[in-house]
């Protein structure tokens, strides 16, 4: 068990995913006359123009507010924060697991350190232009995060049996 360090190179390398991510001006990753172009666009705003969300504490998310482009990319970028916070969760339980931690203990450290790099994702998006830090996606990154956690620690007690 020499090698313990090489299951977090998965860990850093999809840290380095998400840090380039970040440094991302939104201009490069506005996805809304994509999607737009790709969609039916009356089927959503007939089926969803109901829906508004409050998200931020600024203007409700709605196709009213943001247009059906808008709309949808909102629930991408989210899902996208979810699934790959999840993905970090479970590559750092993974790694404190083969460090041979013990399964509480990998927990609560894969959940630490996934809040925390949420937490620092939010601030390296504050010193990025032209994009919005928010409590609530590092929350949310938090809950994908130990969403992934939860997952792999199931995975690895059913394994253990």
């Amino acid at each position: 068990m020499k090698r313990r360090w090489l299951f977090w190179i998965p860990v850093l390398l999809w840290m380095g995913l998400i840090f380039y991510s970040s440094a991302q001006p939104y201009k490069k990753q506005d996805m809304r006359s994509d999607i737009e172009q790709y969609v039916n666009v009356e089927f959503v705003k007939e089926h969803f123009s109901w829906v508004s969300i409050d998200y931020g504490g600024g203007t409700p998310v709605s196709i009213a507010n943001k247009g059906v482009g808008g709309f949808i990319e909102f629930f991408l970028r989210k899902g996208a924060h979810f699934m790959v916070f999840f993905m970090l969760g479970s590559l750092t339980y993974y790694a404190f697991h083969r460090s041979g931690y013990s399964r509480k203990r990998c927990f609560i450290y894969a959940l630490l350190f996934v809040a925390g790099y949420a937490t620092f994702d939010e601030i390296h998006q504050w010193t990025t232009g032209d994009r919005t830090p928010m409590w609530q996606d590092s929350l949310l990154d938090t809950c994908g995060g130990l969403t992934g956690i939860i997952i792999s620690n199931w995975f690895w007690n059913r394994k253990r049996s």
